[in-house]
Parts: C-alpha cells; sequence; structure tokens
C-alpha cells in the first residue's frame, strides 16, 4: 500500500516585536528576531529596511575629532567637533558653512563637555584648561571676576563713588562692571552688576569719587570640571564631588550672594560626579553607581541665597558613560557597562533584557554615546558602541523606540554619534573621525541587512519538519531587490536562496554577474516578473530538516518593506 501523503502545514509571521538576544532562537516569541540588523520594526506586517547615510560633502574635519555636540545659538544649529589636537570647528547645520573655533592646544584632546545658555552662545567646559564660551563668532575664557578684596576701604568716599575694572584681555570679550557700597566714607563692598568675559588675568580696579587712599584687587575665575549644564536660570559645573553654581539668570557670575556650590558627601556618591544633565524640571547629578536630582531651586527672600532640595533616587545603579545618558520623552535613558535604564520620577527600570546577548561583547574601553533622533518619522534612542562580532570588532548602533529594540550599521568605524536639528527634524550625525554624516538619511545609500528571525516550532517542537517551501512578503520601491536567504534549523543551515524581482546574470559556478552602466552603477535587468513598485512575494522552494526552522535573510538594496516570512512543511517523526 503507498504511503498516505503527509498533510503540508503553513506558518506566516507578521507580529514583529523586535531583536531579543537575551534567549535561544527556539524559545523567543515568533515575532522576535534572534538579530535584526538595519530593519526597523515599526508594526505588524511593516519591517521597514532603514535608509543609508549621507555624508556632508562639505565638511572635512581638520584632525581626529574626539567629541561633537550640537548648539543652537541665533537660531541656527550647530555641530561642534573637538578634535585630538586641541582644536575646534564648526559646521553651521542650517546654512551648510563651516569654520574654525580655536587652534590646536587651545582645549584639551577628552573630557571637553558643553551645554547651551538661551541661544545666545554655547558654554564650554575643558577638564583642564577652564570655563569657555563660544558666541558663534568669537571664543573666549569666561575669566569673570570671581572675587574681590579690599584691602584699605579708604576715606572721604561719598555717594556718587564709581568703580572700574580694567578692559577683557580678549577682544570682544565683555568688560565686568559693579556698584561700590561705601559706609563712613570707607569702601565698604563691591556689588558686581556684570562679572564679565574674557579676563585671562585679573583686571585692575579703580575707585573714583573724591575719597582718597582705596585699594581694590580681584580674582578670575578658571573653572574646570566634569560636566556642565544650565537649569533653572543658572549654569552648574560639576567637579569632582561638587556641584557649582552661578547667582540667578547669569552663566558667569560665580561670585554673587546667590551664587555657591553643594558637595556631595553622602556614600551613596562612591566616587564622584560624570554628569549632570537638567530635563524635567530636574538637575539629574550622576555618579558610577548612584543618581540624585536637584529641584525646587529658589532665592530666600531675606538673605538672597539659593535654596534647593538635593534627592537621592538611586542608591545602586548610575553611570560613568557621561556621552550614553540622554533625555528621552518624560524619561532619561542612560547606558552602563551592564545595561540600559530609564529613569522615570524616581523609579529606575532596566530595558535593554533583549540585549543580555550583547552587552559581553562590548568593548566599553571605547566611547559609548547617542542620543534622541527620528527615524522613520518615529523619535527614537540610538546608542552607539564597538562590538566585538564573533571576533571581528564593529561599530554598531542599538535603537529603542515602543519597547522594541533593532541594530543599525550605518559606518564601518562611526566612533561618535551626535544628535542634531536639521530643516525642524531632529536627526543623528555620525563621524569616522574626519568626515560627518547624516544617519538614516539617504535612500539611495542602501544598507547591509542582516535578519534572523525566530526559530519557530510550528506548533509541535516534538516532532521533526521537513521544510517545502519559503516565502517572504514585501512592498519595494522603484529599484530592485534581492534578498538573499537561508532556511535555519535548531543545527543546520541551508544553502543560500536568491531572490530577485529583476533577471539575474549567472554563471558556471552560480556566481550572479554585475552589469555596470556608463556611470560604473550595478545595474539589474527587470524582467516579466517584476511589476516595480508595490507588493512582491518573493517564493522558492526549501530542503531543511529540523524539530525548529527559522529564516536569515540578507540583502544591500534601497529600501524597502517586509510584510512577512512565510513558511510550508510537513511533519515527520517524533523524537
Amino acid at each position: 500500500m503507498a504511503a498516505v501523503e503527509q498533510k503540508k502545514q503553513y506558518a506566516v509571521v507578521k507580529d514583529f516585536k523586535g531583536v531579543n538576544t537575551k534567549n535561544n532562537r527556539t524559545v523567543i516569541d515568533n515575532g522576535e528576531f534572534g538579530w535584526l540588523e538595519n530593519a526597523m520594526p515599526i508594526g505588524f506586517g511593516n519591517l521597514k529596511i532603514i535608509a543609508g547615510n549621507d555624508q556632508l560633502s562639505n565638511v572635512t574635519w581638520a584632525q581626529e575629532v574626539t567629541y561633537m555636540q550640537s548648539v543652537n545659538i541665533n537660531n541656527n544649529e550647530y555641530m561642534l567637533a573637538f578634535q585630538d589636537d586641541g582644536s575646534a570647528q564648526y559646521v553651521n547645520l542650517t546654512s551648510g558653512s563651516t569654520g574654525n573655533i580655536a587652534n590646536a592646544g587651545t582645549f584639551s584632546n577628552s573630557g571637553v563637555m558643553i551645554t547651551q545658555w538661551k541661544n545666545e552662545r554655547a558654554l564650554i567646559l575643558d577638564p583642564n584648561n577652564g570655563y569657555k564660551t563660544w558666541d558663534g563668532t568669537d571664543l573666549h575664557d569666561v575669566g569673570a571676576v570671581n572675587s574681590i578684596t579690599i584691602n584699605n576701604g579708604g576715606s572721604g568716599y561719598t555717594a556718587n563713588t564709581t568703580v572700574t575694572f580694567g578692559s577683557p584681555n580678549q577682544a570682544n570679550g565683555i568688560q565686568a562692571t559693579g556698584t561700590v557700597v561705601i559706609v563712613s566714607g570707607a569702601i565698604a563692598d563691591i556689588v558686581m552688576t556684570e562679572c564679565g568675559t574674557g579676563y585671562t588675568s585679573a583686571p585692575s580696579v579703580t575707585i573714583t569719587g573724591g575719597g582718597t587712599n582705596a585699594n581694590v584687587t580681584c580674582t578670575i575665575l578658571n573653572q574646570s570640571g566634569s560636566d556642565i549644564a544650565t537649569f533653572s536660570g543658572r549654569t552648574w559645573i560639576a567637579s569632582d564631588r561638587t556641584v557649582f553654581y552661578t547667582a540667578a539668570d547669569t552663566f558667569n557670575d560665580f561670585y554673587s550672594v546667590s551664587a555657591g556650590f553643594l558637595t556631595i558627601t553622602d556614600s551613596t556618591l562612591r566616587t564622584i560626579i560624570y554628569r549632570i544633565l537638567s530635563a524635567n524640571n530636574f538637575l539629574y547629578v550622576f555618579g558610577e553607581d548612584s543618581i540624585n536630582v536637584f529641584s525646587d531651586v529658589r532665592v530666600d527672600s531675606t538673605t538672597g541665597v539659593t535654596l534647593f532640595t538635593n534627592t537621592n533616587v538611586s542608591a545602586s545603579v548610575g553611570s560613568k558613560l557621561k556621552h550614553a545618558i540622554f533625555p528621552y520623552f518624560r524619561s532619561i535613558l542612560f547606558m552602563n557597562e551592564y545595561g540600559v535604564y530609564a529613569l522615570v520620577g524616581a523609579t529606575t527600570t532596566k530595558i535593554s533584557d533583549p540585549l543580555d546577548g550583547v552587552f559581553p561583547f562590548i568593548d566599553f574601553d571605547s566611547e559609548v554615546t547617542g542620543g534622541q533622533c527620528l527615524i522613520n518619522n518615529i523619535l527614537c534612542a540610538v546608542f552607539n558602541f564597538k562590538y566585538n562580532d564573533n571576533g571581528t570588532d564593529r561599530w554598531i548602533q542599538a535603537a529603542f523606540f515602543e519597547r522594541k529594540w533593532f541594530f543599525t550599521n550605518q559606518l564601518t568605524n562611526s566612533n561618535y554619534v551626535a544628535p542634531g536639528v536639521k530643516d525642524g527634524f531632529l536627526n543623528l550625525y555620525g563621524t569616522t573621525g574626519l568626515n560627518l554624516y547624516q544617519f538614516y538619511e539617504d535612500e539611495a545609500n542602501p544598507v547591509s541587512v542582516n535578519i534572523e528571525t525566530a526559530l519557530l516550532p510550528m506548533g509541535d517542537p516534538i516532532r521533526d519538519k521537513q521544510a517545502l517551501k519559503i516565502g517572504i512578503e514585501a512592498t519595494l520601491g522603484n529599484q530592485p531587490v534581492i534578498l538573499d536567504a537561508h532556511v535555519d534549523s535548531e543545527s543546520a543551515q541551508s544553502p543560500i536562496i536568491t531572490f530577485a524581482n529583476s533577471v539575474l546574470w549567472v554563471n558556471n559556478s552560480a556566481q550572479v554577474i554585475d552589469w555596470q552602466n556608463n556611470s560604473s552603477q550595478i545595474i539589474s535587468w527587470l524582467g516579466a516578473q517584476s511589476s516595480g513598485a508595490g507588493y512582491f512575494l518573493y517564493k522558492s522552494d526549501a530542503k531543511m530538516y529540523g524539530k525548529y526552522l527559522g529564516m536569515t535573510v540578507q540583502s544591500t538594496s534601497t529600501p524597502f518593506t517586509i510584510n512577512g516570512f512565510q513558511f510550508e512543511h510537513e511533519l515527520r517523526a517524533r523524537f
């Protein structure tokens, strides 16, 4: 008697949920992926291949970039680049113009941090060379008046007495000004009305107004530190375990009575402050394994002293990866050496469980950077790091949105990324050190796609399955799309299956022969099976046995969208 033909069975995967590297491919959800690179799981039946980078052709940094940060000055968006010889340059993202900020030796080659004051100027903190400001034209040492000593109050001074400070050493600096307080004809105090900028040495102090013998001297600020932020109308500088703050509505007055500092003595801060960040009506203060928040900043109406609350919200989780800490919606996301966390209010929650299989292979000796950006018009949080991929180091980005993760690979060596605004859109910019690229921007620049689906039990993990056919549903653009696919089991992988909606020319060794046009561009021959843009079903016979079946798909084609993965199989023996 002839054997009864096994009933063909089918599986379709359309509910795309993101990558999961924590668990084996045989146990992750059907809609999860063992690896998902340059493909964004937007929603049901919508796995969109992302665009490649767009190199800004007019930007070539003079030296290797060690730090980038964007600021807005007078409604112009700038990307500032600090370089390993201590120089700095800018590109105006609004106009495309470029220029120099500082010559070699001006800044340290690491540790520089930036924030902005209103949209008037960038505030730049150097760990060795102090506090500087750039207004889009001129760079100055802040060099503000920081203390005043009345060596001799003199006598005979009247209410018409004035004080004059010498001019700044640096051109176009702000000259310090103040008023004199007279008690019984003597100089009792100098009240600063402008602490100035551009002083590299203490200015002279001249008292005029009829009296004699007054002698007043001053010192200037040269504050260094680990980070700088603007919060509640003041500038805040972190140095070791201390946070210094300016007087209200100033970026350079560390002298007046409402200026001051706070040293955190609590044991929750085990080492030093690595990062301070202003967001959500708080100033977040990050240690390696702790987080404090400053809030409710106010000035005492009687004494003029600044008051604020200092609250520890995490005594066990923090981060020293200062460029991997940034706002995302109403939360603060931060990465450390064992995960990515979201801080919402006073609650810290790990959100990177799906990436647990990746973290052991991240090189934390290299800089980890990140920020918010729009990918396919969806706001994502992106972390850039060096990853050991089966013995080969490469830079990749882990992108997060709507509780889902996926990976991107925009540059071979994207050693630094930073967000910036261009044409009203929040973009991510990356550099290989000497050039600047806008990520996720150029659909004509294809990326390398690598997708590993879950290994599906097909409803019965005990029985063997024989794969018969596979299919990939896709929505195409106006360009041919070529996909290389493998059928996977828990222990093997099929030979490559090449799908195309164009005619392929193949030699005797089964290698695809490329055709080039007059511009040396690779072209494909469109055949009758191609319908151009729109829905297309790639399908092929498949040969693979296993208790679990899945698919690996790779491509370097122009962006398109995968709508589903299809499997036809038959059940075989149990055990």
